[in-house]
């Protein structure tokens, strides 16, 4: 089996910048995706178009094929009690935030009582990121799956 259109895909990742430093990494823990929904950066679900189980593959992405480049003036506030990721927060920190688009990463730029700012680019954004990818398992999609445009079950969206 493929990794093709309507396919819940389960993959472990590395990911790391333009000076091989590991900025993330799955261990065990898979990812899973509904392949062809657009819940994947597009360079990743291109890169894995058409592997198998077992492939283990490096693709490097330029910015606007991962998490796009960095939009310059991109300062929020928000309050503190919408951030989640941590109890006590300091500049520099990631947190994670509920937005109408979903989740989103943010990173805290200064910190009041009650409200903090935050650059709402994505951490990674700007940067050249390079996966070592495996695909760990490959299935056919659910109706379910399929009409809610996403995968379920492990590592993927949990309703």
């Amino acid at each position: 089996m493929k990794v093709e259109d309507n396919k819940v895909v389960q993959f472990l990742y590395e990911l790391k910048d333009e000076q091989q430093a590991v900025l993330e990494s799955t261990k065990e823990e898979r990812v899973a995706y509904l392949h062809g929904c657009n819940n994947m950066m597009a360079g990743l679900e291109n890169a894995l178009s058409g592997k198998c189980v077992g492939d283990k593959f490096s693709v490097t992405l330029a910015p606007e094929e991962a998490y796009g480049e960095r939009i310059e003036g991109s300062l929020q506030r928000v309050p503190v009690k919408h951030l989640q990721g941590a109890k006590k927060w300091k500049p520099g920190m990631v947190a994670t935030v509920q937005t109408e688009q979903g989740q989103r990463q943010v990173t805290i730029v200064k910190v009041g009582k009650f409200m903090v700012t935050v650059d709402s680019n994505h951490p990674f954004a700007g940067k050249t990121l390079t996966f070592d990818l495996e695909v760990v398992g490959i299935r056919d999609a659910s109706d379910e799956e399929i009409a809610h445009g996403h995968a379920h079950g492990v590592g993927g969206h949990q309703h």
